[in-house]
């Protein structure tokens, strides 16, 4: 993918996501999300948060989390899960043409990023959305390429993943077979969508 088309499908999900976020009750709101010990309100916050995150305020933010990564990422959504639902939907929208990314995070991660964290709140809530089939093999490919903070190739070592309606294959060993969507979720640490797949239980 080109990044001209890489910027049109995050803007795209954005949009979905919030058309999604904006139709929930507030019991759906606090539904548990795919993402450990946060609800759906927690990965929408997050999810508004990188384009408008600038180096000073990621810095005191990775201070305030004593050095911890992920005690930063966890720490700013939980701060920005406070706000009025509406001013979480509001400013999901506004971002839908933002091409900013986050002090140090790459295009692909972010597309990554978004295609996640939009299945952690659809998946747990019942919702059906597909990833754009593309963007999942260039996410995929990105996901077993990187290590932190999923560390794909470590945790699913002996095993080969095949996508059975995309031509993208990784690894060696026993064969795990399925859609490309299901097979990012594994590889982004999730068990939701190991039921889609073949050759791999939970």
């Amino acid at each position: 993918m080109d990044e001209t088309r890489i910027w049109q499908v995050i803007a795209s999900e954005r949009a979905q996501t919030a058309d999604l976020l904006a139709g929930l009750s507030d019991a759906q709101w606090a539904h548990p999300s795919l993402c450990a010990g946060w609800t759906v309100r927690e990965v929408a916050a997050h999810l508004t948060l990188g384009p408008r995150m600038r180096i000073g305020g990621t810095l005191s933010a990775f201070v305030r989390a004593r050095g911890s990564f992920n005690r930063m990422v966890d720490q700013t959504a939980r701060a920005e899960a406070r706000r009025p639902t509406a001013e979480i939907v509001a400013t999901l929208r506004s971002l839908v043409g933002s091409q900013r990314l986050a002090p140090g995070q790459t295009l692909l991660n972010c597309l990554m990023d978004t295609l996640v964290h939009t299945q952690d709140i659809a998946l747990p809530l019942g919702v059906e959305r597909h990833m754009p089939v593309e963007a999942a093999v260039t996410s995929a490919d990105d996901l077993w390429r990187i290590g932190f903070p999923f560390h794909a190739r470590r945790h699913l070592a002996g095993h080969r993943l095949v996508a059975i309606d995309a031509e993208w294959s990784v690894g060696e060993g026993a064969e795990v077979s399925g859609p490309i969507e299901a097979l990012v979720m594994l590889l982004a640490g999730r068990t939701a969508t190991i039921p889609r797949l073949t050759g791999i239980t939970a």
